[in-house]
């Protein structure tokens, strides 16, 4: 299964980024083979639909769960009706390697 994880930076001990549509960097990490990849979120500075444009962008790297600090309300729906899982994390102060270690636990 492969997971996005919303992050402020390109390390794995980088902290999770609380905003989806402009986190910074996606982790894009798969628990069947322990690979990841960071990829720069190519709507982190768009003037207006970062949200959705964001939403596109891992809905093409084929995820299933997306670990952030927070979803917007126009988000939530369209992640559902692809069927990708949301997990709100609220601990700001967590590392995305972290994260990864709850999935692989």
């Amino acid at each position: 299964m492969k997971i996005a994880i919303t992050s402020t930076g390109n390390t794995m001990d980088s902290m999770i980024d609380a905003r989806f549509g402009r986190c910074a960097w996606f982790l894009i990490y798969d628990t069947e083979t322990k690979l990841h990849n960071f990829l720069k979120n190519p709507a982190a500075e768009a003037e207006e639909g970062a949200g959705p444009a964001a939403v596109k962008f891992v809905a093409a790297q084929g995820v299933q769960k997306i670990v952030s600090g927070e979803f917007g309300v126009k988000i939530r729906p369209l992640l559902e009706e692809l069927g990708v899982e949301m997990i709100a994390n609220k601990e700001s102060e967590k590392r995305v390697s972290e994260i990864i270690e709850m999935f692989n636990n």
